[in-house]
């Protein structure tokens, strides 16, 4: 047993002489490089000039260093082209996406038109020859018509032609129906009420008239097969309102 521990300390001794060779052996290198190292001064600088095998090392550590600039610039540069592409990209695609929603909206529009040919805010409207229409569901004066047909942007209706008087006496049937016309300013002088004259152009009367009953009949209306009539302006019909179509 005695043998045996004299030869574990042996043993412990020889490998800590060994270690501490070991480390001795690289202080000294170390040491040796620091003494290998001269350092001059002139015009205020210092200039330290290194042992060979440390000038090696630090070559490769500079080459290293330039390695990894290289690199992150490269990484930069990839970067930035990254992004120029994919600002183009978004840009393409921002484009397309606002061209998808003009179509989207001409189309739309083109529905619009197909189903509320006077404007989807304007469904009590009816479209016909380029022009819309309104045929009031009360009756009211001829003045007070005129009124609430300029209160639409719009005006009592022109009759000026067989077509547009087939149109309203079709849809009139048989009602009485204010229209734009009247003597009011000079008697016997009947005029639209967009200025024009009546005796010119189209006309649609009933026979006998306009007879200006009683003296005070200064309004038209259309009334039995559409024919027109005229009577005292306050007199309650229904009225007509004229419009152009939207573009």
């Amino acid at each position: 047993m005695c043998h045996t521990g004299r030869q574990s300390a042996s043993v412990d001794g020889e490998t800590f002489k060994a270690t501490f060779a070991a480390a001795k052996e690289t202080v000294d290198r170390v040491f040796a490089s620091v003494l290998h190292a001269h350092i001059c001064r002139g015009s205020g600088d210092f200039i330290v000039y290194l042992a060979p095998e440390d000038r090696n090392f630090l070559r490769q550590k500079l080459r290293s260093s330039r390695t990894v600039y290289v690199l992150l610039a490269l990484s930069y540069l990839l970067i930035v082209i990254l992004f120029v592409v994919s600002l183009s990209r978004v840009s393409m695609l921002s484009s397309q996406l606002n061209e998808m929603r003009k179509e989207l909206k001409r189309n739309n529009s083109s529905n619009d038109f197909k189903l509320f040919p006077c404007g989807p805010e304007a469904r009590e409207w009816e479209y016909f020859s380029g022009k819309c229409y309104y045929f009031s569901l009360h009756a009211t004066s001829w003045q007070r018509a005129k009124e609430l047909c300029e209160e639409e942007h719009s005006f009592l209706a022109i009759i000026n032609s067989h077509a547009k008087q087939n149109f309203i006496m079709y849809r009139t049937r048989n009602q009485r129906f204010w229209i734009g016309l009247s003597d009011r300013n000079a008697e016997g002088e009947w005029k639209w009420i967009d200025g024009s004259d009546s005796t010119t152009g189209f006309t649609y009367w009933k026979e006998g008239e306009p007879n200006n009953s009683d003296q005070n009949e200064d309004c038209a209306h259309v009334w039995t097969y559409g024919e027109w009539n005229d009577v005292y302006c306050t007199y309650e019909c229904y009225y007509i309102c004229e419009k152009p179509a939207p573009p």
